[in-house]
């Protein structure tokens, strides 16, 4: 059993049998603290499941904005800041609603910046600079995903640098570039292969295609 729920039930049995009802309140905050993990877990459950079988499940949606809302009630930025980006990701990636998943990218990119979480705000910057590829603004996308690249690096995340390499691999070629767009692709596959990333690989194979 989760330790918070645990420390629920002990606390429920100190006011119940001690009469002690300040314990109340700090059981409800174990719960919802602990509800707030599994409906993170829940909605990033359903987001891998929806890039597997490409079925849309708004659950997700649901599931991702109860963590927000719970995480910014427990004045967990860190949390909250997670709960935004994944929030963001359904509307970009779910919904292809790349307007409509700004607001809670950028308060992720606020909250993780806040508090110091490099791996969310390497997230919510690469979401951002993906929007704003989208949007045409390239100058943006690539100053967005260079510094999310510049982070992951940081972290030794290579197979968050690989994927990031290959949209700026695709920033490249738009500029007229696409020999150093091929450059690009080549670290990302050395990168992804390293760290066993298939997903990366086949978006490496793709961005090839696209580039050639």
């Amino acid at each position: 059993m989760d330790e918070r729920i645990e420390r629920a039930q002990l606390l429920c049995d100190r006011a119940t049998f001690g009469g002690e009802t300040e314990a109340l309140p700090a059981a409800g905050r174990e719960l919802d603290a602990a509800e707030a993990d599994l409906s993170l877990a829940r909605g990033r459950v359903l987001h891998a499941r929806y890039l597997q079988e490409g079925a849309a499940d708004t659950d997700e949606l649901v599931f991702f904005e109860r963590a927000a809302r719970l995480y910014h009630a427990l004045g967990d930025q860190p949390g909250e800041a997670e709960a935004e980006f994944w929030t963001g990701v359904y509307h970009q990636v779910v919904q292809g609603d790349h307007g409509s998943a700004l607001p809670a990218l950028r308060r992720s990119r606020e909250l993780a910046t806040a508090t110091g979480e490099s791996r969310t705000l390497s997230y919510a910057l690469r979401h951002l600079g993906i929007a704003a590829h989208m949007a045409g603004e390239l100058a943006d996308a690539r100053a967005l995903l260079e510094e999310s690249t510049r982070l992951r690096r940081e972290l030794g995340f290579a197979a968050g640098v690989a994927a990031n390499l290959v949209g700026l691999a695709y920033l490249t070629a738009a500029e007229g570039r696409p020999g150093d767009a091929l450059a690009l692709l080549d670290e990302a596959a050395a990168l992804a292969a390293g760290a066993g990333a298939k997903a990366a690989l086949r978006s490496v194979d793709e961005a090839r295609a696209a580039v050639g």
